[in-house]
């Protein structure tokens, strides 16, 4: 029997180039949409701030749908980013079938998909990059937020080292991190090694005499301003994720700390001060309203895309999206050290606009040409669209759970509800890369086990507390955990262990019994040794015995005022 902190630290963890689908509508000949109209900007000030998050080691370009549901609860209910679909368009005043509307919802993302192609691709990214740079040289600085290193077929492979390479041909200037730390003490500290940039987490102490252990700022000149750039890891690593991959290090928050260290760039002469974050938007939002003379938030782990600033007290939140879809652009007119003014800019990375630059095409191609047979093997192919984000499921996921299911002879499924992974159209082939965009960590065991009905219950309220309660700092980001072959109800804003209700044995569509023991398969186990095929194997077993899926979106899930 798996323990209850087992389930809930897995519930809580956080394409090829071309697969016969190409844009038409904004790309054709005559089209008003070029890259020099993505990277048009007005420049303001003396620093410019670029910032991607959360890439998940997507090289290539790739399809992403955004969520439909992304509740927040409490004081940040209806409230960016917790704001979706038709009314997200409105708040933004973004006209539906726009390329906005594509890059930022989910409304009509299927056509739109078709008709505006894909997103994403480093080397696209670095167009940009460069692009920016040459117009403003000396006030430029790139930042990374973290969950790079992670999320692939070729980073699994490598064990991040693609993307090291990668991110240091980019000319990223520091990053901090999260999913990096899956890979174990040893790796990462060989990987960092490989850096040519700074890799900053103020908020990682070593267990037994609670020291740094790593650089927790780095100071920058830019436009003749100094610049403190704070990092700040994911703060609940060792519990949304395996704690013996890094047993030394300790984690957490750490307001104080946060606010110590702002104090010590400001004394060093600091006149701009970052925070460079993986805590979560809303985490985020919190501490800038707790922790004073922060500047600027460069957030991330909650994958969450704002087409403009959020601003707490005199602190500005930024908020990049995921899968390398958008590079931020902030330009900030510092003076007298505070900041008397700012221009933002969220840019989407529409990769059939955007030239590539051939350096970074040519080391991506080197990187994935030991693999390329494998990353193009078709497994089969899907008639519906597949997609991963939603708080409640996607249908991605749902795939995953029926491959549990079917592949691990079980009565019910759970699968974690992390944020990564991409898009597939209907029609598209899915093949051993889409898979690994899905499933690929460092603790893959598809496991099989038996779980009381009283347990199953203690597992959805505990991950559903971790999920809405209404105290940010009791969040730890990601998605509630996926079902299959149970369904129940849920009530966002009632308290814990009375959200989750009618749990139902989809089977039978009997009550789930308290005392009745089920089948359970999962995977993504934070346990040390446990068993079980690695999950990309399960899936392609299923999809390949298949040969062609059809996913109905999961309705099993009841959510109380939606």
């Amino acid at each position: 029997m798996l323990s209850r902190r087992d389930f809930l630290q897995v519930a809580l963890a956080t394409g090829a180039l071309a697969k016969g689908i190409t844009g038409r509508r904004a790309f054709a000949a005559g089209s008003a949409l070029t890259q020099s109209d993505l990277l048009a900007f007005e420049p303001l000030g003396n620093v410019t701030l670029l910032h991607v998050t959360d890439m998940h080691a997507q090289l290539v370009p790739l399809y992403f749908r955004e969520p439909s549901i992304n509740i927040g609860v409490g004081e940040v209910s209806g409230l960016p980013p917790h704001v979706t679909g038709k009314a997200f368009l409105e708040k933004y005043g973004l006209e539906a079938g726009s390329t906005e509307a594509y890059a930022l919802s989910d409304q009509g993302f299927e056509s739109l998909a078709r008709d505006y192609g894909r997103v994403g691709g480093a080397d696209r990214l670095a167009t940009l990059l460069k692009a920016v740079r040459a117009d403003r040289p000396d006030n430029t600085l790139f930042l990374d937020g973290g969950d790079t290193w992670q999320g692939s077929y070729t980073s699994y492979q490598t064990q991040g080292a693609d993307m090291v390479r990668v991110m240091n041909a980019l000319g990223t200037d520091a990053m901090t991190a999260h999913w990096e730390f899956t890979y174990g003490t040893n790796r990462v500290n060989e990987l960092l090694e490989q850096l040519a940039f700074p890799f900053l987490a103020q908020n990682v102490r070593d267990t037994d005499w609670e020291e740094p252990v790593f650089d927790g700022v780095a100071y920058f000149e830019r436009g003749g301003v100094k610049v403190a750039v704070i990092g700040q890891a994911f703060p609940y690593t060792p519990v949304a994720n395996p704690r013996y991959k890094i047993p030394t290090w300790s984690f957490g928050i750490r307001e104080e700390a946060v606010q110590a260290q702002v104090d010590e760039a400001r004394s060093a002469g600091a006149e701009l001060v970052v925070l460079l974050s993986h805590n979560g938007f809303d985490v985020d939002r919190k501490l800038a309203s707790r922790v004073q003379g922060i500047d600027v938030v460069l957030t991330g782990h909650t994958h969450d895309a704002l087409p403009d600033v959020v601003q707490v007290n005199k602190t500005l939140l930024v908020a990049s999206g995921s899968h390398g879809k958008f590079l931020s652009r902030l330009d900030l007119d510092v003076r007298d050290g505070e900041v008397k003014g700012y221009r933002y800019k969220l840019m989407p990375v529409f990769s059939d606009v955007i030239t590539p630059d051939p350096e970074v095409t040519a080391l991506i191609g080197e990187i994935r040409e030991p693999h390329k047979a494998e990353l193009e093997r078709v497994l089969g192919q899907t008639e519906t669209m597949l997609y991963r984000r939603g708080n409640f499921n996607g249908t991605f996921d749902d795939l995953i759970c029926q491959a549990l299911l079917e592949e691990r002879d079980a009565e019910i499924a759970l699968s974690p509800g992390f944020r990564w992974g991409a898009s597939l159209l209907p029609g598209q082939d899915i093949t051993v890369e889409d898979v690994h965009n899905l499933t690929s960590i460092t603790y893959p065991a598809a496991y099989r086990t038996e779980m009381t009905g009283a347990f199953l219950k203690t597992v959805l309220e505990d991950v559903a507390d971790n999920l809405f309660n209404p105290d940010p700092y009791y969040q730890q980001g990601g998605d509630m955990v996926r079902v299959g072959g149970l369904g129940y109800s849920i009530d966002p804003t009632a308290s814990i262990g009375k959200r989750v209700t009618g749990m139902t044995f989809l089977a039978s569509g009997e009550p789930i019994e308290a005392d009745k023991s089920y089948s359970v398969a999962g995977w993504a186990s934070v346990n040390e040794g446990t068993e079980g095929p690695p999950i990309w194997d399960v899936v392609e077993s299923y999809v390949q015995r298949k040969g062609s899926v059809n996913i109905t979106p999961n309705d099993s899930v009841k959510v109380a005022g939606l």
